[in-house]
């Protein structure tokens, strides 16, 4: 147990630093697990689900917001703070990726998208509509 915890402190220590020292022109690929302990972590950070309202109300990351992809182009640079970490999340990753580009090469120096989207979420979903 005191080893399955030391890992993921320095896993998480790891994200963490690799997340400051990284180009602004460079979106990572996380996994599942890794997202996970990004979420346990002290830093907070702004999880974007860019898929449909309606896939997102049926399941979700906790604690995601909805900005979906039609829309996401519009709203991301205006919505989103270059001061948070931000990751972004798809059906299978491409979109993510796709928006996370815009996101760095506008300054953002803490873009993440999940690798393989929701397809590979292995954590819990929470359901219903985003809080105001």
């Amino acid at each position: 147990m005191r080893r399955q915890t030391i890992f993921a402190a320095l896993a998480v220590m790891f994200i963490l630093i690799t997340a400051v020292y990284a180009t602004a022109a460079e979106v990572r690929s996380i996994t599942s697990s890794e997202l996970v302990l990004m979420m346990s972590g002290k830093e907070p950070i702004v999880i974007v689900d860019v898929r449909e309202p309606e896939l997102y109300m049926m399941g979700h990351i906790k604690g995601a917001i909805n900005i979906p992809y039609d829309t996401a182009h519009k709203r991301i640079l205006k919505e989103l703070s270059p001061m948070d970490t931000i990751v972004f999340v798809c059906h299978g990753g491409p979109m993510g990726d796709e928006l996370g580009a815009i996101l760095a090469k506008n300054g953002y120096p803490r873009v993440f998208n999940l690798r393989g989207g929701m397809n590979k979420w292995t954590g819990p979903l929470a359901t219903g509509r985003q809080a105001p």
